[in-house]
This record gives C-alpha cells, structure tokens and sequence, in this order.
C-alpha cells in the first residue's frame, strides 16, 4: 500500500510535466490558420466590383464610365469631394462619371466643407503666394516648406511659390483644385491636391461657376 500511494502520485506528476512539455512543441504535421481571403462579390467592370476592391478608398483606382464622362462637359459638370475618403467624384447631373483620388488638407490645415463654385481656372502659370521654398542669395535651398507670411527671405536670396498647375479656385482665400503629390491621406495645407492621370480631364471639364460640394 506504501508502494503504490508513492507510485500513483509519481506517475501523475511524470504525465503532466510530460503534457505541458508537449504543449509548446511545435506539431511538424499541424497546418497553420488559414487568412481569410478578400473576394470581391461584384460584376467585375461595374462601379459596386471597383468600390468592392480590398483597398478601396485609399488606392489610386480609377473609375471611369466613359458614356457619361463623353456627354460631360462644362454645361452640366459638377465636382464633390469627399474628405474621409480621399476621394473626389465628378458628375453630370446625378450621374458619376469618374471616381479619383485626392488629398485634401491636413489637420493643422484642413479643406473647408460647404458649396463652392470654380472661380478661376489656370493652366500652367499658377504658382502658391503663401507655401513654397526659400533659397538663399547663392541659389541654395534653405527652407523646403517655407510659408511667405512669416519665413524671412535672406538678403539677395528669394521665395518660390510652389507650383499648381491646372489651378480651379473655390475660395479667394486661397482653396483650391490643382495638381500634386497625392498620397493616401490628407497632406495639404487645405487646396485639394488631384491625380495627376486625371487632372486634365477634370480641368477641361469644368469651367468658372461650375458647382463644388466639400463633405466630410
């Protein structure tokens, strides 16, 4: 009887110790979990397969219905941003005719919500009066994110506005559409920054009085 109530205890102690050793050794023949997969369950060509897609917003996919976008013109275009998505859409009428991305303003600089109309529209020339780069009299680089309002321009050097070209104003405050650096968030100092693959489209699109909505 000494015997075995020394033996059973031992043996039960022998089997757990050996459990939890086996419990953190890798099983060679276990297989890991699967990841679930993204399946997109839209018509792939349509609008729902494109919003459908696994990064969709913040992705540099273009939609694009080239039947409406043909029949838009500055007549009866119209454009709506929309800032938690980065994403601007431009319209004719309550048709889509292109889905684009955009980066609109930062915190410490954000685009104002509200109905705007185009108020001027440059190609080319447009350049900021406000944000741009300061270079000394030596013509070297001195402030890469120079604001003209408060940065001092060393003597002989001078301020370089930063360009936007295909410039469509909304506000006379200084907000607008133009082309730029378009990453995935918003990056501005409050203009609304457009894909540079579509740009033109949008430019030559709209005209000065062409309705803008601005929606969070």
């Amino acid at each position: 009887m000494k015997i075995l109530t020394f033996i059973i205890p031992a043996l039960l102690a022998a089997c757990l110790l050996a459990s939890c050793g086996n419990s953190s050794t890798p099983n060679p023949n276990q297989t890991a979990p699967l990841k679930a997969v993204h399946v997109n369950p839209y018509k792939p060509g349509t609008y729902a397969h494109f919003r459908g897609q696994k990064a969709y917003p913040r992705n540099y996919g273009v939609w694009k219905n080239q039947d409406i976008l043909a029949r838009t013109d500055a007549t009866n275009a119209s454009i709506r941003i929309d800032i938690s998505d980065q994403r601007a859409y431009l319209m004719n009428g309550t048709d889509l005719a292109m889905d684009y991305p955009v980066a609109t303003g930062r915190s410490e600089f954000p685009t104002p919500t509200g109905n705007y109309r185009v108020l001027e529209k440059i190609k080319e020339e447009k350049r900021s009066s406000t944000y741009g780069k300061i270079y000394d009299a030596e013509g070297k680089l001195i402030n890469a994110n120079a604001d003209s309002r408060k940065d001092p321009i060393p003597e002989g050097g001078k301020y370089v506005g930063a360009a936007m070209p295909y410039w469509m104003r909304i506000t006379w405050d200084g907000i607008g559409m133009h082309k730029g650096n378009v990453p995935r968030r918003p990056a501005s100092h409050g203009c609304i920054r457009t894909y540079y693959k579509v740009v033109p489209t949008v430019f030559a699109k709209v005209r000065v009085g062409t309705r803008v909505s601005i929606v969070q």
